[in-house]
């Protein structure tokens, strides 16, 4: 019986695995004839931050409520997840009718009136060079292209609202809206017994659009002519003519894309709206790697992320070799012959106070105290020689681990850098093994927010540990300042930017009620989470011990070379991590402000550079602390935090340059949405690897004095 229940469990959780759903790998069948629902989301560009949500466009069909084959309505709203939501994402159900095997040639959709103001919309819109995205199956409606040497196809998401012409008499651009989509739907069958019972599974989904202009003929409001449109639709309403010579009527027509602002704003017209059909079977393609084909443009890529891996390990190997030079030899070296002066002149160090410059030796001491510092000084006379052998690092253990000014901010930054580098372990691993994939919408951000929600708990764990071997003793003050002072500045500055957001009525803007839900979570479950990890690190662990005793009166530090200084220092070290991650940058910023329709999806490549990345911060900030505490600088607690997060500032200084020379980014809410985004990712990064920083060199430190046994 006890065997048979062993056995039982692990039966009993493989059985649920098959039924565990992980987003993108469920596969979903249709039959012949089953309805498919098209879903409308957003409007996008390249060219500016600003999305705007499909139905709220004033020039586009609006959803009729009708209802459809599957029971889902017109108009419906999809419930989305939290990603999906701070991503902008606004997910309706479509009029447009698709049944699963039917080809339909053409159907009219709407005729579409619009007002002057709703036109002169729609031409800034395409001017702006806005994309739409459908979505049909969790695929995101695509325009195909083929690879330059033609022997593959790929797929670009999203298709245009409209394009732009120049006219070649006056070179002045004229700009037409699409108003024709031709559908198509490619599938296979489905595999296994699904497949054996007529199931077809979506592959792809392609549009191709037409600009069909209203002189052209219609029947049942469908275009006669499709594959030849001579005549497209012009984004451009015609003013009155009334008193106008035929010379001045015939300049009007030939300039007529300058005069779409002038005129009554409540003058009106119509736009057809209509849309083809065509479901195509492609065996070609597995179900599995359907969303290949997003990605065929960027294959070549691997090569380049390879180039970034290999640089990474150089510089990586390189600044190895330099830790291991100063451990294995230099740092061995001076141990051992203390150790062997000490033992040779009979000293023994201690941890009271140290020799200081004559200046301040009797600075502060009264009649007493300068006649017993005298007397010490003659009584350790024969001790010279041995003393010229302690130099450097060595002479600061007595002040080494004195508490550093603003401890208390200290600590709580430390706190909540632990805090991001356990969402962003968990992030990138999650992706790496494919449960956070392209399909899966929102995901990423959803599972980001969750993590560093729930890892609020190592948070108030380390910020305690810290803050309690500063000699903190009110453990609820720091933990309240752990759990509020970084997530507080993020959460005003999205609400700040917010603001700007609402005004353009933009899908961009989060919504009040789903702000309001972050400052619950926020509030109510990280906050605790925070103060519960506070409290056991404070209350029952134990605080760091030091391997060494700092004195009463701390040491004079003297002259530092200009290299060492704090700004010098931080730029000069901060450049060679920015180094390590600046190819695999390149991807990250082009995906995010460039290719928004695109998919960031080589989070292996991710993966290895951030590993490579905090061995170099580890690697450049030990190096760092080490010179400087061998010209007697013991003021390393905040200096290894700002050398650790010094790569960026260069991050930052990238974006910058980014902006000017990368990116045609219009408008000013635009421009601000841009720099407060990096500027909040600058502060995310800069904790995440200003905490490597400062945990590298406090273990390095503790491990250094410790080795050398000063009683």
């Amino acid at each position: 019986m006890r065997n048979g229940l062993r056995w039982l469990l692990p039966s009993l959780v493989v059985s649920q695995v098959q039924a565990f759903y992980i987003p993108g790998w469920s596969i979903k069948s249709y039959q012949e004839g089953e309805h498919l629902p098209l879903m409308v989301n957003k409007v996008y560009s390249d060219n500016t931050q600003l999305q705007y949500a499909y139905y709220d466009l004033p020039f586009v069909c609006p959803p009729t409520g009708k209802s459809h084959a599957s029971g889902l309505l017109s108009g419906q709203s999809i419930s989305l997840n939290l990603g999906e939501v701070l991503r902008g994402d606004r997910i309706k159900i479509s009029d447009i009718d698709l049944t699963v095997g039917h080809d339909n040639e053409c159907s009219f959709l709407c005729e579409q009136p619009v007002a002057r103001k709703d036109l002169r919309r729609a031409k800034e819109l395409v001017k702006d060079g806005y994309v739409v995205e459908w979505i049909v199956d969790n695929l995101p409606g695509a325009t195909s292209f083929v690879t330059v040497d033609k022997t593959r196809k790929y797929y670009a998401a999203g298709f245009k609202l409209g394009f732009t012409k120049y006219d070649s008499s006056t070179g002045k651009p004229r700009y037409f809206l699409n108003n024709h989509h031709t559908i198509v739907i490619r599938y296979r069958t489905a595999p296994g017994r699904a497949g054996e019972k007529g199931g077809k599974v979506v592959v792809g989904f392609e549009v191709y659009t037409k600009s069909v202009g209203p002189n052209n003929k219609r029947e049942n409001g469908c275009p006669v002519e499709l594959q030849e449109v001579e005549d497209n639709f012009e984004i451009w309403m015609p003013n009155k003519t009334e008193g106008l010579s035929i010379e001045e009527q015939q300049q009007l027509l030939n300039n007529h894309y300058d005069h779409l602002d002038e005129g009554d704003d409540n003058d009106m017209m119509t736009i057809p709206y209509s849309y083809s059909v065509y479901f195509r079977e492609d065996n070609s393609v597995e179900w599995d790697r359907r969303w290949d084909l997003y990605f065929v443009n960027q294959e070549e890529g691997s090569r380049i992320h390879w180039l970034a891996i290999i640089n990474s390990l150089i510089i990586c190997g390189l600044l190895s070799g330099i830790v291991i030079m100063i451990l294995s030899k230099t740092i061995k070296t001076d141990i051992k012959g203390y150790r062997e002066g000490s033992v040779e002149g009979g000293l023994k160090l201690k941890s009271g106070p140290r020799p200081r410059s004559p200046k301040s030796e009797k600075h502060g001491l009264g009649l007493l105290e300068q006649e017993n510092e005298v007397d010490n000084q003659l009584d350790d006379a024969s001790d010279d020689e041995a003393l010229e052998d302690v130099t450097g690092w060595k002479l600061l253990h007595g002040d080494v681990f004195r508490r550093p000014q603003y401890g208390h901010l200290l600590a709580p930054l430390v706190g909540s850098g632990t805090q991001v580098l356990f969402m962003a372990i968990g992030l990138i691993s999650l992706s790496a093994i494919g449960i956070l994939n392209p399909s899966f919408r929102g995901g990423f951000l959803s599972f980001g927010f969750g993590l560093f929600v729930l890892a609020g708990i190592f948070s108030g764990y380390f910020s305690a540990k810290v803050y309690k071997g500063f000699g903190g003793v009110n453990f609820g003050k720091n933990a309240l300042i752990t759990a509020c002072f970084f997530p507080g500045l993020l959460f005003a500055l999205v609400f700040i930017l917010n603001l700007f957001v609402w005004a353009q009525a933009s899908s961009t803007a989060i919504p009040f009620g789903t702000l309001l839900a972050i400052g619950l979570l926020w509030l109510c479950i990280q906050v605790p989470l925070v103060y519960l990890g506070s409290w056991y690190g404070y209350a029952r662990s134990g605080a760091w011990e030091n391997p060494t005793k700092t004195s009463n009166t701390p040491r004079q530090i003297p002259q530092q070379a200009w290299y060492i200084k704090s700004l010098q220092a931080i730029l000069f070290t901060g450049l060679v991590p920015f180094t390590v991650i600046f190819i695999e940058l390149l991807f990250v910023f082009q995906s995010v402000w460039q290719d928004k329709s695109g998919y960031y999806y080589v989070f292996g490549f991710l993966g290895v550079v951030s590993l490579i990345l905090i061995v170099t911060v580890a690697e450049v900030t030990i190096v760092t602390i080490y010179v400087q505490l061998c010209s007697e600088n013991y003021h390393w607690w905040w200096q290894s935090f700002a050398v650790g997060g010094g790569s960026a500032l260069w991050v930052f200084l990238y974006s910058i340059w980014y902006y000017f020379f990368k990116l045609h980014i219009t408008g000013f809410v635009s421009s601000m949405l841009f720099f407060v985004y990096s500027f909040m990712a600058c502060c995310v990064y800069g904790l995440l690897t200003g905490t490597v920083g400062f945990l590298s060199a406090y273990a390095f430190i503790r491990k250094l004095y410790g080795a050398i046994k000063i009683d």
